[in-house]
Protein backbone atom coordinates (compact mmCIF):
# COMPACT_ATOMS: atom_id res chain seq x y z
CA UNK A 1 0.00 0.00 0.00
CA UNK A 2 1.65 3.82 -0.84
CA UNK A 3 1.03 6.81 0.95
CA UNK A 4 -1.27 8.07 -1.68
CA UNK A 5 -3.57 10.99 -0.72
CA UNK A 6 -0.66 11.77 1.75
CA UNK A 7 0.57 15.24 2.14
CA UNK A 8 4.26 15.52 3.93
CA UNK A 9 5.54 18.77 4.93
CA UNK A 10 9.32 18.89 5.36
CA UNK A 11 11.50 21.38 7.08
CA UNK A 12 13.94 23.01 6.09
CA UNK A 13 16.99 25.63 6.85
CA UNK A 14 20.38 26.11 6.48
CA UNK A 15 22.90 23.74 7.42
CA UNK A 16 20.52 20.51 6.55
CA UNK A 17 22.18 16.95 6.98
CA UNK A 18 22.13 16.32 2.96
CA UNK A 19 20.42 12.56 3.83
CA UNK A 20 18.25 13.31 6.69
CA UNK A 21 16.53 16.12 4.08
CA UNK A 22 16.99 13.97 0.74
CA UNK A 23 16.17 10.17 1.93
CA UNK A 24 12.78 11.22 3.12
CA UNK A 25 12.38 13.74 0.33
CA UNK A 26 12.45 10.63 -2.30
CA UNK A 27 11.21 7.72 -0.35
CA UNK A 28 8.02 9.86 0.45
CA UNK A 29 7.22 10.70 -3.70
CA UNK A 30 8.75 6.99 -4.26
CA UNK A 31 5.59 5.87 -2.20
CA UNK A 32 3.00 8.12 -3.65
CA UNK A 33 2.68 11.28 -0.91
CA UNK A 34 2.76 14.82 -2.19
CA UNK A 35 6.08 16.67 -0.23
CA UNK A 36 6.09 19.67 0.30
CA UNK A 37 9.46 21.87 1.68
CA UNK A 38 8.42 24.36 4.30
CA UNK A 39 10.97 26.73 5.22
CA UNK A 40 10.77 30.87 6.92
CA UNK A 41 11.52 32.53 3.10
CA UNK A 42 11.11 31.60 -0.31
CA UNK A 43 14.89 30.79 -1.61
CA UNK A 44 17.74 27.90 -1.52
CA UNK A 45 19.25 26.57 1.34
CA UNK A 46 22.43 24.87 1.50
CA UNK A 47 23.11 21.91 3.47
CA UNK A 48 26.67 21.40 5.48
CA UNK A 49 27.90 20.19 2.72
CA UNK A 50 26.81 22.83 0.26
CA UNK A 51 24.35 21.05 -1.53
CA UNK A 52 21.14 23.56 -2.56
CA UNK A 53 17.75 22.84 -1.42
CA UNK A 54 14.85 25.14 -2.63
CA UNK A 55 11.53 25.84 -0.68
CA UNK A 56 8.00 25.88 -1.81
CA UNK A 57 6.17 27.83 0.44
CA UNK A 58 7.08 29.59 3.61
CA UNK A 59 5.74 28.83 7.12
CA UNK A 60 3.68 32.00 7.20
CA UNK A 61 1.86 30.31 4.06
CA UNK A 62 1.90 26.85 5.37
CA UNK A 63 -1.62 25.44 6.85
CA UNK A 64 -0.75 22.10 9.32
CA UNK A 65 -4.22 21.13 8.60
CA UNK A 66 -3.30 20.53 4.73
CA UNK A 67 -0.39 18.55 5.96
CA UNK A 68 -0.54 14.66 7.47
CA UNK A 69 2.95 14.60 8.65
CA UNK A 70 6.02 16.89 9.03
CA UNK A 71 9.42 15.40 9.00
CA UNK A 72 12.44 17.85 10.72
CA UNK A 73 15.41 17.13 9.37
CA UNK A 74 18.87 17.42 11.32
CA UNK A 75 21.87 18.97 10.96
CA UNK A 76 22.96 21.76 12.03
CA UNK A 77 19.43 23.26 10.55
CA UNK A 78 16.81 23.07 13.63
CA UNK A 79 18.95 25.10 15.34
CA UNK A 80 18.25 28.11 12.69
CA UNK A 81 14.83 26.14 12.41
CA UNK A 82 14.32 27.54 16.19
CA UNK A 83 15.17 31.06 15.58
CA UNK A 84 11.53 31.25 12.95
CA UNK A 85 8.64 31.88 14.99
CA UNK A 86 6.96 31.34 11.94
CA UNK A 87 8.36 27.49 11.52
CA UNK A 88 8.21 26.88 15.13
CA UNK A 89 4.10 27.50 15.42
CA UNK A 90 3.73 25.86 12.11
CA UNK A 91 5.26 22.86 13.65
CA UNK A 92 3.26 23.52 16.95
CA UNK A 93 0.55 23.80 15.09
CA UNK A 94 0.95 20.46 13.57
CA UNK A 95 1.68 18.86 16.66
CA UNK A 96 -1.28 19.93 18.17
CA UNK A 97 -3.80 18.56 15.51
CA UNK A 98 -2.43 15.30 16.31
CA UNK A 99 -0.38 15.15 13.27
CA UNK A 100 2.67 12.14 12.40
CA UNK A 101 5.82 14.54 13.61
CA UNK A 102 9.27 12.56 12.59
CA UNK A 103 12.13 14.22 13.76
CA UNK A 104 15.78 13.09 13.38
CA UNK A 105 19.55 13.90 14.62
CA UNK A 106 19.63 17.28 16.10
CA UNK A 107 15.34 17.70 15.15
CA UNK A 108 14.48 16.82 18.11
CA UNK A 109 15.26 20.31 19.09
CA UNK A 110 12.09 21.66 17.41
CA UNK A 111 10.12 18.85 19.62
CA UNK A 112 11.61 20.62 22.57
CA UNK A 113 10.86 24.21 21.29
CA UNK A 114 6.78 23.19 20.76
CA UNK A 115 6.88 21.40 24.31
CA UNK A 116 6.27 18.00 22.51
CA UNK A 117 8.64 16.51 24.51
CA UNK A 118 7.61 16.54 28.05
CA UNK A 119 6.31 13.25 28.97
CA UNK A 120 7.28 11.52 25.66
CA UNK A 121 10.50 8.80 25.11
CA UNK A 122 12.30 9.74 22.54
CA UNK A 123 15.88 8.84 20.98
CA UNK A 124 17.90 11.88 18.99
CA UNK A 125 21.70 12.49 18.55
CA UNK A 126 22.96 11.74 21.42
CA UNK A 127 24.76 14.82 21.63
CA UNK A 128 21.40 16.91 22.21
CA UNK A 129 20.75 13.88 24.92
CA UNK A 130 20.67 16.23 27.91
CA UNK A 131 18.67 19.11 26.11
CA UNK A 132 15.72 16.31 25.77
CA UNK A 133 15.79 14.92 29.14
CA UNK A 134 15.66 19.01 30.29
CA UNK A 135 12.83 19.62 28.53
CA UNK A 136 11.18 16.26 30.26
CA UNK A 137 11.11 13.22 27.61
CA UNK A 138 12.66 10.16 28.41
CA UNK A 139 15.80 9.74 26.18
CA UNK A 140 16.71 6.08 25.07
CA UNK A 141 19.65 5.17 22.56
CA UNK A 142 17.48 3.08 20.18
CA UNK A 143 17.25 3.14 16.13
CA UNK A 144 13.68 4.64 15.73
CA UNK A 145 10.93 5.44 18.75
CA UNK A 146 7.64 6.26 18.32
CA UNK A 147 5.50 7.83 20.86
CA UNK A 148 2.25 8.14 19.93
CA UNK A 149 2.39 10.72 16.99
CA UNK A 150 5.87 11.12 17.79
CA UNK A 151 8.66 9.46 15.68
CA UNK A 152 12.39 10.18 16.28
CA UNK A 153 15.82 8.63 15.40
CA UNK A 154 19.27 9.41 15.96
CA UNK A 155 21.30 9.69 12.37
CA UNK A 156 21.60 9.15 8.81
CA UNK A 157 21.87 5.28 9.59
CA UNK A 158 18.86 5.20 11.04
CA UNK A 159 16.94 6.62 7.92
CA UNK A 160 15.45 3.74 6.42
CA UNK A 161 13.60 2.30 9.74
CA UNK A 162 13.08 6.16 10.18
CA UNK A 163 10.98 6.26 6.70
CA UNK A 164 9.59 2.79 7.81
CA UNK A 165 7.72 3.75 10.55
CA UNK A 166 6.47 6.94 9.45
CA UNK A 167 5.20 5.53 6.37
CA UNK A 168 3.24 2.38 8.92
CA UNK A 169 1.92 5.91 10.93
CA UNK A 170 0.63 7.37 7.61
CA UNK A 171 -1.32 3.68 7.20
CA UNK A 172 1.39 2.88 4.20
Amino acid sequence: MGLEGKHVAILLEQLYEDPEFWYPYYRFLEAGARVTVVAPEIKEYKSKHGFPAAADITATDANASDFDAVIVPGGYSPDHMRRSRELVDFLKEAYEQGKVIAAICHGPWMLASIGAAKGRTMTAFFSIKDDLVNAGAQYVDKEVVRDGNIITSRSPGDLPAFCKEIIAALGG
